[in-house]
């Protein structure tokens, strides 16, 4: 959804899109790490911790970097800065490669 969005030129909803399959790999993470339910958070760098999953910086960047847009593709009125149409493509490539990764480790 997120690389149809980007096709469009949907740079706030492309990128919220891109967001959601991390929440939920991490979440799944979590579930298994700690056998409990995920806590009711969007924040990838904190579900990252919860799981025990150690990261490259490279990859602790891209969680970080899309959190700015799980609440800024919920709330249109949020003053999180919208990335360029291309910088939204590199990070939706780099997201989608920590979301292989995460899938790869289950």
């Amino acid at each position: 959804m997120a690389t149809e969005l980007l096709q469009n030129a949907r740079v706030r909803h492309a990128s919220f899109f891109a967001h959601l399959p991390l929440e939920k790999a991490l979440k799944a993470h979590v579930r298994r790490h700690t056998r409990d339910l995920a806590p009711r958070t969007h924040n990838l760098v904190r579900l990252a911790e919860r799981a025990g999953l150690t990261f490259s910086p490279g990859r602790t960047d891209v969680l970080a970097k899309m959190n700015e847009f799980a609440l800024a593709g919920r709330y249109p009125g949020t003053t999180a800065p919208m990335p360029t149409l291309g910088d939204a493509k590199t990070l939706e490539q780099k997201a989608r490669e920590v979301c292989d990764w995460l899938i790869q480790q289950l």
